[in-house]
C-alpha cells in the first residue's frame, strides 16, 4: 500500500484476515466496520482445517499451534445396523485436518489486528461507490467515508459485491445443515468406543449424512463436539430459503426441528440418537446451502475476500478458512507487485478461479452426499473410496494450495 486508508467491510474472521493483509504491506490507516454490536467470540460453531492448508497460512503469519485445536485423523462412515449401538462401519477415509472454535479462532485473529487499526462494531455499511483512484463507503447517517481502497469481507449478503457485480446473488442448493454444538461431557456412555478421539464421524442416511468431530470449547477451554445435518428440507420449508438476499432466522423452526428427528429416529445408530437427544436446543441453528462465485475478485479500488467473493458449501472442507487464504493471496499480490492496481489485478487472477472451482467441489459433494446419495448400507471400504473420488473428493477437498492453481 505505501501508505493509504483502507476499509473493511466486515469483522468476523474473513475482516480480521483482511485488516492483517492490509497493515501487513504499508496500509497507513484500516478502519473495520462490523455491523454486529455484540461479541463475536460468542460465536460456538466448530470449522475444520485441512493440515497442509494450516502449514501454508502458518507460514504466512495468520494462524500458529498456540490457537486451541484439536486433532482430526480419521473419517469413518457408519450406518445403523439394527440396535448396534454405535451404529455398523462401512468404510473410513483418511481426513488430516485441524478443528477449531469458530469464535475463539476469531478472538485470536482479532488479537492480532494492531492496535492502531480502528475496528467499529455496530458500525452498518449502507452503499459502497468506486471512485477515481479510490473508493467510498455510506453510513446509516447518509455520510460518506473516502478510501483508497474498500475491501469487502461481508458475507454472502456483500455491500461491496453490490457495487462491484450488481444483480450478482447466490443460488438454493436444495437442501440445509443443521447444526449444532454440545459439551464433551454430555457424549453418552461408551463414547470412547462409539467415537474415538481423533475421529470425524459420518452417520450416513438415505438423502442425507452428518458429520460430527471435537472442537475446542469457548475460549480454548475444554472440548465440545460439532455435528452438521446435512439434508433436504420439506418442500413448504424449503420455500422459504429460495431467495439469498432475505435474511433467514438462525434459530431452527418447529416443522424443521420435527423433520430432523423424523430423520435421525429412522436411520440414527442409538448411540448418536442420544447424542442428538443431549444436544441443548439453544446451541442449534439452521444454515441454507448457497452457490455462488464472481468472474473477478476486484474492480478498480474495490476488492473482495470469503463469502463475499465465492460462496461454497461447507462440504467442501474449506469453511471460513478460505478468506484466509484469500488475505494471505491479498497481501502477497500486494508485496510483489509495483503499484496497487497491478497487485489487485494479480489478486484476483489468482483467486477467482479457485473460488469457482471449489463453488463446483461443492455441488458435485453436495449431490453425492445429499441429493443423490448411494445405498450406503450395502457399501464396502472399497465401494467408499471409489464413490469419494468419484464424487470429487480428490479435487480441491480441504481447500486449493496457497498460490496453487484450481484443479
Amino acid at each position: 500500500m505505501r501508505g493509504g486508508r483502507v476499509a473493511v467491510v466486515g469483522g468476523s474472521i474473513a475482516g480480521c484476515s483482511a485488516a492483517l493483509a492490509a497493515t501487513r504491506t504499508g496500509a497507513a490507516e484500516v478502519v473495520v466496520f462490523e455491523r454486529a454490536p455484540g461479541r463475536l467470540q460468542d460465536r460456538g460453531v466448530g470449522l475444520a482445517l485441512q493440515s497442509d492448508r494450516y502449514t501454508e497460512l502458518e507460514a504466512a503469519g495468520y494462524l500458529d499451534a498456540a490457537m486451541p485445536w484439536e486433532r482430526i485423523k480419521r473419517r469413518p462412515w457408519v450406518v445403523r445396523d439394527g440396535e448396534v449401538w454405535a451404529g455398523r462401519e462401512i468404510g473410513a477415509l483418511p481426513f488430516p485436518f485441524r478443528s477449531y472454535n469458530w469464535g475463539s479462532l476469531w478472538q485470536e485473529l482479532r488479537s492480532r489486528i494492531p492496535a492502531g487499526v480502528d475496528y467499529r462494531t455496530g458500525a452498518a455499511v449502507t452503499e459502497v461507490r468506486g471512485e477515481p483512484d479510490g473508493a467510498a463507503v455510506r453510513l446509516p447517517d447518509g455520510s460518506w467515508e473516502r478510501f483508497d481502497l474498500v475491501i469487502g469481507a461481508d458475507g454472502y449478503r456483500s455491500t461491496v459485491r453490490a457495487a462491484m457485480h450488481p444483480g450478482t446473488a447466490a443460488e438454493y442448493g436444495g437442501y440445509v445443515a443443521w447444526r449444532g454444538t454440545l459439551s464433551a461431557e454430555q457424549l453418552p456412555e461408551r463414547a470412547a468406543e462409539a467415537f474415538p478421539e481423533g475421529d470425524a464421524l459420518t452417520v450416513a442416511f438415505p438423502s442425507g449424512h452428518m458429520i460430527v468431530y471435537r472442537i475446542p470449547g469457548p475460549g480454548g477451554v475444554g472440548t465440545d463436539v460439532n455435528w452438521v445435518f446435512y439434508a433436504a428440507p420439506p418442500e413448504a420449508a424449503a420455500q422459504r430459503f429460495a431467495d439469498p438476499s432475505t435474511t433467514h432466522p438462525r434459530a431452527i423452526t418447529e416443522d424443521l426441528a420435527a423433520y430432523q428427528q423424523q430423520l435421525v429416529d429412522a436411520y440414527f445408530p442409538p448411540f448418536w440418537q442420544e447424542v442428538m437427544r443431549r444436544t441443548p436446543a439453544e446451541n442449534t441453528f439452521v444454515q441454507p446451502m448457497y452457490d455462488m462465485a464472481v468472474p473477478r475478485f476486484t474492480e478498480g479500488r474495490l476488492a473482495l475476500l470469503g463469502d463475499a467473493a465465492s460462496i461454497a458449501r461447507p462440504n467442501t472442507g474449506s469453511g471460513a478458512i478460505k478468506a484466509v487464504q484469500d488475505a494471505a493471496a491479498l497481501e502477497r499480490a500486494l508485496r510483489t507487485h509495483d503499484s496497487l492496481d497491478e497487485g489487485l489485478a494479480a489478486y484476483s487472477a489468482e483467486r477467482a478461479p479457485i473460488g469457482r472451482a471449489t463453488v463446483e467441489l461443492g455441488r458435485s459433494l453436495g449431490r453425492a452426499q445429499v441429493l443423490e446419495t448411494p445405498d450406503w448400507p450395502a457399501m464396502d471400504q472399497a465401494e467408499v473410496e471409489r464413490w469419494w473420488l468419484g464424487a470429487g473428493g480428490g479435487k480441491g477437498f480441504g481447500g486449493h494450495a496457497l498460490g496453487g492453481a484450481a484443479r
